[in-house]
């Protein structure tokens, strides 16, 4: 029977916002930072009621983030929302030098993760934040699934230490997780057993790897599906587990293949449990204009598209 997948009634930048107030009003040193896309996160309307707390710094993205690690060296709990793309790309050395280095407390979150920026095309489609961030010594590389993810997660990072990059989209997400659900940071949620091969998907592409064990179903295989939420620390105890289990493994996003979740994935494969593995995902490409359907096939992210390289390894 196909399984139904349903959208959160809420779009994540509402749930982030709504969340983030909340955490506001219990505590006066949480502060948000923007580069004037505070209306694309529904910030605005919390600038309203709390001003002190929410800042529009204009668009000099770097700058920000030196201003977060300054609030976080006073005392304070500073979130910094951009796009993907400019929050990884524009501000590589702040984050290295400011934030990461300095071990500073931190949280950025990017929104409009890969394809999900849609028409603001290729210069604001970043395949690559992740990879670039991964490489950062402390930093701790997360990508939300849902708004219960997002609500539990955004409460998690208030009370944590360091510098936490949250990976995003802004529209409603395919509801996965009930709204009670929670979430350990740097372990992965099996979200459908089995015992032929594994799908290791994050983000949007959770509810296609979802998808696709229910297609694979159908030809007689049984398929483990994983949403590895934290891309850094790895859950490298669930990767191997899996690996023994079903001896194939499929890694499914939103992102580029290289130095992404595909990467991680083969090097823990590599070093413990060598396994014969696809990586659906970008392939050394940029972004370009266009819906989200067309987007999801150009790039061959569909469910179709995993069942296809999932059945190369039978």
């Amino acid at each position: 029977m196909a399984i139904k997948l349903e959208r959160d009634a809420l779009e994540m930048r509402k749930i982030y916002a709504n969340t983030l107030q909340e955490c506001m009003q219990e505590n006066p040193l949480v502060i948000e930072l923007d580069a004037d896309l505070m209306s694309c996160m529904t910030m605005d309307t919390v600038q309203k009621n709390l001003p002190n707390q929410v800042i529009n710094c204009g668009i000099m993205e770097a700058n920000v983030v030196g201003m977060a690690a300054g609030l976080a060296i006073a005392g304070h709990i500073p979130f910094f929302h951009s796009f993907t793309s400019f929050a990884s790309r524009r501000c590589l050395d702040q984050l290295f030098m400011s934030v990461d280095y300095q071990q500073a407390n931190v949280k950025v979150i990017a929104s409009d993760a890969g394809v999900t920026a849609v028409y603001n095309g290729g210069t604001h489609m970043s395949f690559e934040d992740m990879g670039i961030i991964r490489g950062l010594a402390h930093a701790k590389v997360l990508e939300i699934t849902d708004g219960a993810m997002m609500k539990n997660i955004v409460r998690q990072l208030v009370a944590l230490n360091g510098f936490y990059w949250v990976r995003t989209i802004r529209k409603s997400a395919v509801k996965i997780y009930d709204e009670n659900e929670t979430f350990t940071i740097g372990k992965a949620k099996v979200l459908r057993e089995g015992k032929d091969i594994t799908l290791i998907a994050n983000g949007i592409m959770v509810a296609e790897a979802l998808k696709a064990a229910e297609m694979l179903a159908e030809q007689g295989i049984q398929a483990i599906v994983v949403d590895m939420f934290t891309l850094k620390p790895l859950d490298e105890e669930c990767v191997i587990q899996c690996a023994k289990n079903t001896g194939k493994i499929v890694t499914c996003e939103n992102h580029s293949i290289q130095n992404g979740l595909g990467s991680a994935v083969a090097e823990v494969l590599a070093e413990h449990c060598p396994t014969p593995m696809r990586r659906i995902g970008i392939k050394e490409r940029y972004g370009q204009v266009g819906s989200l359907d067309f987007l999801m096939n150009e790039y061959e992210l569909t469910a179709e598209h995993i069942v296809r390289q999932a059945l190369t390894l039978f």
